[in-house]
């Protein structure tokens, strides 16, 4: 199928989630395709909800997302705290 693009890793896609930080309870905003974000406030992690992502589930999901992200998502490329 030429033209094909996972629909998480089209950047037209993306959604925002509002979380509060755990340390200074400021609202930050963190993108679908993101897994966590430093608090611009603080510097603290702010993590999003943590729902299954395709990483979990699809066999292409390596190949789609590129190895990074894939890395990411499967938290071997996530930041230690």
């Amino acid at each position: 199928m030429t033209g094909f693009k996972c629909p998480g890793s089209d950047d037209r896609n993306l959604k925002v989630e509002i979380r509060i930080c755990p340390r200074c309870q400021r609202e930050v905003e963190v993108f679908s395709d993101e897994m966590r974000v430093t608090c611009p406030n603080c510097n603290a992690w702010v993590e999003r909800k943590m729902l299954p992502a395709c990483a979990d589930w699809c066999k292409s999901a390596r190949e789609c997302l590129g190895e990074e992200k894939w890395q990411k998502l499967k938290g071997k490329g996530r930041h230690k705290k």
